[in-house]
Formats: structure tokens, sequence, C-alpha cells
């Protein structure tokens, strides 16, 4: 099982990182102590801390206590047809790719590299995959550590977002759709962890899949580190209107949905 790529304490720090509060202006709006503050980033549970400052920072008061308490954790989705999913040691963490492919022409598709790509080899030479594209979700080191690998054991192309370039890559404007076999892949722009960030939605197979990189992650989402405010809002305008049995196959932690991630978590739930 795959742990959580944030706990709530990783929760609250984003949060508080991307609206720019200080300890003490966060302790203040809440109404509670600096100290208490403290504890609670400290990893201490105190649920009415935690109920005043979620509010304050835009955070679901239910979904955060879920979370703080170890009582969510997302459905396992089982065997999914059409669909691999790698998880692989990056430096002291571990990243995701993944492998959608056409069961009937066995056309592939690649999504990010993982920090090791030998499993995935190895996989597309089991199942006689044909790799048709290559697609980086975003140009972290983390997330492309093996694209040249890739590149040369498959021979397919690499595409990355026009806003985030890189060597060896062909640009795409977000929006684009690419066809695979019977599947059909829709990109758009999901930025705000980095500056051309991009998610993929794809349909055609027997389940509908969205790879986020890391736009979203189970019970949280990537750091706000280009625009807080324009992760938010791609997150919920773009990922979370969706429909609610999309998987979504983020870049870091467990496989979730989107109707799991409109209840569950803290960024987005607050019912």
């Amino acid at each position: 099982m795959i742990p959580l790529e944030d706990n709530y304490t990783d929760v609250i720090a984003k949060a508080q990182r991307g609206l720019n509060l200080t300890d003490s202006v966060l302790a203040a709006k809440a109404g509670v102590s600096v100290e208490e503050l403290r504890r609670v980033k400290e990893g201490e549970v105190i649920e009415e801390v935690l109920e005043r400052i979620a509010p304050v920072l835009g955070l679901g008061k239910r979904a955060l206590l879920d979370l703080a308490k170890g009582m969510y954790y997302p459905k396992d989705q089982g065997v999914i047809p059409g669909l691999f999913h790698f998880n692989t040691r990056w430096e002291d963490m571990t990243v995701n790719s993944y492998l959608v492919w056409d069961k009937k022409t066995k056309e592939a598709a690649v999504f990010d590299t993982g920090g090791n790509c030998t499993e995935m080899l190895d996989t597309i030479k089991v199942h006689g995959l044909n790799i048709k594209y290559i697609f980086l979700t975003h140009t972290h080191a983390d997330h492309i550590a093996e694209l040249g690998r890739l590149k040369r054991a498959t021979g397919a192309p690499a595409y990355c977002c026009e806003l985030e370039m890189i060597p060896g890559t062909e640009p795409f404007h977000p929006g684009r759709e690419f066809q695979l076999s019977d599947l059909s892949i829709r990109s758009f722009l999901t930025n705000g962890h980095s500056p051309g960030g991009v998610s993929y939605f794809i349909t055609g197979a027997e389940r509908k899949f969205v790879i986020v990189g890391d736009s979203l992650f189970a019970g949280s989402m990537g750091g706000g580190n280009y625009s807080y405010a324009e992760a938010l809002k791609n997150n919920k305008e773009k990922i979370l209107t969706l429909p609610e049995d999309t998987i979504v196959c983020p870049g870091h932690g467990p496989l979730t949905t989107v109707g799991e991630e409109k209840i569950h978590n803290p960024f987005f739930a607050f019912s």
C-alpha cells in the first residue's frame, strides 16, 4: 500500500505558505495561541485548534480532522484494465509513472518516467506494447529522470507543454488532443505547482483516467510553487469537475477518484 503523499501537517504548511500567513497572523486570525498552533504543526492532534485554523487556511474542517486522525485513505481500485502504475524510488521519496494502452492494438503511451523505468520497460516487453507517445506532466527532476533512457528504448517522441520546455521534447499547446487507437487523450493546463503543469484526461477504455502529475494528490495537492491561487483554481475547475468515477493518477501517493477527493481532500471538501 503506497502511503499518502502528505499528512495533515503538510496540508497546513502548504496552505499557510500559499496564503503567505505567518504563525502569529494565522494564530491571531484563528483565535488560538502561537504555542497551540506550533503544537499542531509539530503533529499533535488538537481538534479545537484544527477546527479554528481550517477556515482561515481555506481548508475543510471535517476533511482536515479525518486526515489528522488517520481516517482517510482512498479505496483500492484493484486491477484497472489498460493502466499500469509504477511507483519507484527517487532520492528520499517515491514517484509515480504510468503506462496506458489499448488492449486491441497494444498501442501505448507513457506518462512521466519515474526514478527508474526498468519495471516499465519490462512490462512493455512482456505485453508486446508499441509505445507511441511519452507525455510529461511537468519537468521537475523526479518526473523526468529516465526520459533519455525511455526515448532510446522505445523510439517514441516525448511531448511537453510549450510553457515548460526541456531539450529532447516536442512542444504542444495545452488543449491538444491525441489519439491512441480507440483511446482519446485530452490535455489541459493545470499549472500552479509548476509553470507548465499539464493533466491528461483519457477516455475510451473501460475506466476513465486523469493523469495529473503533482497538481493533485489523494488528500492533498502539490505545493503552489508557481502560483497557489492558480493551483487551487485549476484543481477545482478542471480536475474536480470531471466525472466522479474518473480515476485520478497523481505524481505521488496512491490512486484516488474525483468523487473521493471532492469529499475527503481538505483543500476542496467543505461539507
